[in-house]
């Protein structure tokens, strides 16, 4: 590991616990900041109420950290929306957002769209799949963005079991992003979670960045922060147990593809073959070959659409 990355961890990594709820309001009040929380959400009505519900019971009503709860509705075929806004957060639906732009499936494409209705300086994303959910998730994440005006990305780092073994979930992270980020950007070899869906930064960032429209978005927001902001801006927080919905083989072979991808975009920006991955499924006849795509659009800078630069005049 590099001694700038070590020196990092010992500076830019805490713990959740580290900056209590008081501390956090009398920082907020201190700076005027205003905060959005965003939940990307594609058929998780099992759990995004509960979500939903610990968000606004302990960080709206409790104290006033959080001033907005958007849940981004991705083309949810369950009741998804309606469960979120029984729950008491707005629902958009991906498409009523910038419908001059025909939205495509994946959640890099929601992320992106969520900086058009909401007005926050901070913006946080969660997970909507997440089970056993802690409000230090948010408030854990925005900390070092309310105390630390050289911050402006956080990431969440945690455990993550799979089934009954800890610390055995993340396998595309192990497989895949740790090995990349250690071979071509080693500066970001000190976070724990790269991949993570729970993180926090300011606007002001966030508008300059282009998201990847899928399963890179991850990764290639983290690279792009970087480089706009250096490490020393970014920065990752502690918030102990991270319990969520695993996908199948297959998909994460999906996933994997797209990060690769994102990554490889990232290397080098010419002379690419628009990318597919072929995986396997047993049939009544032997095994059958089944052909996708690999995500590889991506959007541009939001600061650059004249949408969100009138909303942002306005």
């Amino acid at each position: 590991m590099l001694e700038e990355v070590e020196r990092w961890l010992s500076r830019r990594s805490w713990s959740a616990a580290d900056r209590p709820l008081d501390q956090l309001m009398a920082a907020k009040k201190r700076r005027g900041a205003t905060i959005s929380v965003v939940l990307p959400a594609l058929d998780e009505e099992a759990t995004v109420g509960a979500i939903v519900a610990t968000i606004r019971r302990e960080l709206m009503a409790a104290v006033p950290l959080v001033d907005e709860l958007v849940v981004i509705d991705s083309g949810s075929s369950d009741g998804t929306a309606e469960v979120a806004a029984a729950a008491g957060a707005r629902v958009v639906h991906r498409d009523a957002i910038l419908p001059r732009v025909p939205a495509v499936p994946g959640k890099g494409e929601v992320l992106w769209r969520s900086l058009l209705v909401t007005s926050g300086d901070i913006v946080c994303f969660i997970d909507a799949d997440l089970r056993d959910f802690s409000a230090s998730f948010v408030s854990g994440v925005v900390g070092p963005l309310l105390t630390d005006p050289d911050v402006q990305f956080v990431k969440a780092m945690y455990d993550r079991p799979l089934g009954e073994a800890a610390g055995q979930g993340g396998r595309v992270t192990e497989l895949v992003a740790r090995p990349l980020l250690n071979l071509h950007w080693p500066q970001l070899a000190g976070f724990v979670q790269p991949l993570g869906g729970e993180y926090a930064a300011r606007r002001s960032l966030l508008e300059r960045l282009p998201f990847p429209v899928g399963y890179g978005v991850e990764l290639g927001l983290l690279v792009d922060s970087l480089h706009t902001v250096g490490l020393d801006a970014l920065a990752q927080v502690d918030v102990g147990v991270r319990k969520h919905r695993h996908q199948d083989g297959q998909a994460l072979g999906r996933m994997a593809a797209a990060i690769y991808r994102t990554a490889q975009l990232r290397l080098s920006r010419g002379h690419l073959v628009r990318p597919a991955l072929t995986q396997f499924e047993r049939g009544a006849e032997g095994f059958v070959p089944r052909t996708t795509a690999v995500d590889t659009e991506e959007r541009p800078p939001m600061r650059e659409i004249e949408e969100y630069q009138e909303r942002r005049a306005a």
